[in-house]
Formats: C-alpha cells, sequence, structure tokens
C-alpha cells in the first residue's frame, strides 16, 4: 500500500477543518500510513465466503419465560413497615406547604 504523502495529510486536515503546523503534519503522515496499512491486513484477513457479523460467537437470548407467579398480599407487604397508614406504607413528609 503506498504511504499517504503530507500533503495528502494537509488535504484531510483541510476537509477536517484541523488546523496543523509543519512539524504535525510530518508526525501525522507515517502514523496515518501505518493506520491505513493495519486496516488493509484486517481487509485481507477476511474471505468472501465469510459472512460480516458483530461478534464471533452467535448471541443467544438469555431471558428467562415470562411466567406469573403470585405475589405478596396487602398485609404481608405491610408486615414489616414502621408505620402503616389505610394499607399504605406511611413516610414522614420532605416537602413542606410551599409545594
Amino acid at each position: 500500500m503506498p504511504e499517504i504523502s503530507r500533503e495528502e495529510v494537509a488535504h484531510l486536515a483541510t476537509l477536517a477543518r484541523i488546523d496543523l503546523d509543519d512539524a504535525e503534519l510530518d508526525h501525522l503522515a507515517p502514523q496515518l500510513s501505518v493506520i491505513l496499512e493495519s486496516v488493509a491486513a484486517i481487509n485481507g484477513v477476511a474471505g468472501d465466503d465469510v459472512p460480516p457479523t458483530s461478534h464471533p460467537l452467535p448471541l443467544t437470548n438469555v431471558f428467562r419465560d415470562d411466567v406469573v407467579t403470585p405475589g405478596l398480599t396487602a398485609e404481608q407487604a405491610l408486615a414489616g413497615a414502621p408505620a402503616v397508614d389505610q394499607q399504605r406504607f406511611s413516610v414522614p413528609r420532605i416537602l413542606g406547604d410551599e409545594q
């Protein structure tokens, strides 16, 4: 793969509206070449017979079946409450009359 030139990096920087000085252009050109070579190597690994996937192993649903089970009665739920008022938990007021 041909290496990316300093002029191509400057052109890309202009398109991305990034202001790069000469030292940054000289520093980034070889790094971008290495990145492009790595991407090309990865593209060469998978053949046409390998479908693109998001995971290397097939995913399965890990949820349990939705089964209806009996719940607590109001008396059972309120049995451990410190204070009860008309079959509801009674808690201290946190907001005053200003609300």
